[in-house]
């Protein structure tokens, strides 16, 4: 387990403490050495050992929104150097951009991603569907922490009450008052999406602690961390992590991708062909990914929806969706829950 993982973990046992768990019990229930944690050297959790940490913490503290409210309660120095970052940042706007750009250091179960229009920006997650498979357990929990967090720790930074328009996310009804209470929000959505929607005055909210000589060493350690990760973990899905990241610029040219790795785009390709794939067929990979999410959101047409990703003609766009799904993007639409109503 990665050092930030690690932190994770001890922060989340700790906040259990708060709620009368026994974090020894705890751990021994999910077969973990929590000596071992403590000791700060590298500890790797299997998926099952982390499940069974989250399902006994659930039910040992009683409460089946364990996730909302750690994230509520979760301090930035949890995230480890991502968090120094954040902190670090000159305005909401530019801590937010770090978050998402660095979420794949915290997490592999997500994506974290930010799209503009000319009043609002949305903070949104998009899972990875494989391990939203693996982790489906707790893929509730985590997702209820993500939102929570982002939410909370960004009203720390500033001198201002944040809030956001809207939020869309699965909600079950019969705590519906708690995520309001907890998201401050009271248009919550039901979906099968992740997202707040925050007015743009906030983007450039300055934060209190930012340090701009800090913030540039940390994003040296940052992009060496990146950078360590996509050499010894599954190309692949890093370069995937980072299209999502910077969607909300259009899917980037192999030229950009590369450059922005500091590596060539022929070293990019080979990588990507000792994996068996194509930078195209990431590509598209990741515009399919979004082009669901968009769509279940209902909030954009969809020639915008083909716009964000990179389509010039609405045609263009419905000849990918038809080829990636087997129908066009209006019929896709069309035959989501009835009870919402979508843009077309």
């Amino acid at each position: 387990m990665q050092d930030y993982q690690r932190l994770l973990v001890l922060n989340m046992l700790a906040y259990a403490t708060q709620r009368n768990v026994d974090p020894k019990q705890l751990c021994r229930l999910a077969g973990i050495d929590l000596a071992d944690l403590k000791q700060g050297g590298p500890v790797r959790l299997t998926p099952k050992q982390f499940t069974d940490l989250w399902l006994n913490a659930v039910h040992l503290s009683h409460d089946p929104l364990f996730g909302l409210h750690f994230g509520e309660s979760l301090q930035l120095a949890a995230l480890g150097i991502v968090g120094e970052l954040i902190q670090n940042s000159r305005t909401i706007g530019e801590a937010l951009t770090h978050a998402a750009s660095f979420t794949a250091l915290i997490t592999d179960l997500t994506t974290m991603n930010i799209s503009h229009t000319d009043q609002t920006f949305t903070v949104g997650f998009v899972p990875n569907a494989d391990r939203r498979t693996a982790a489906s357990p707790v893929f509730r929990q985590l997702m209820d922490l993500f939102m929570a967090l982002v939410l909370h720790e960004v009203n720390g930074l500033v001198l201002a009450k944040i809030t956001p328009q809207a939020v869309y996310m699965p909600i079950d009804g019969a705590h519906r008052r708690e995520y309001e209470r907890v998201l401050r929000c009271a248009a919550l959505t039901s979906a099968d999406t992740w997202s707040m929607v925050f007015d743009n005055r906030y983007w450039n909210e300055p934060v209190l602690t930012a340090n701009y000589e800090l913030q540039g060493l940390l994003l040296q350690k940052a992009g060496t961390m990146t950078n360590t990760l996509s050499t010894t973990g599954n190309f692949r899905e890093h370069i995937g992590n980072f299209l999502l990241v910077n969607a909300y610029l259009g899917v980037p040219s192999l030229e950009t991708v590369a450059a922005n790795l500091s590596t060539s785009p022929r070293s990019l390709q080979r990588k990507l062909r000792e994996e068996g794939v194509t930078y195209q067929q990431v590509a598209d990979t990741v515009r399919k990914s979004l082009a669901l999410h968009y769509l279940k959101a209902g909030r954009q047409p969809v020639k915008e929806i083909a716009h964000i990703l990179g389509y010039n003609e609405l045609s263009a766009f419905a000849r990918a969706f038809k080829r990636w799904t087997g129908t066009t993007p209006v019929s896709y639409r069309q035959g989501l829950a009835p009870e919402r109503v979508y843009q077309i």
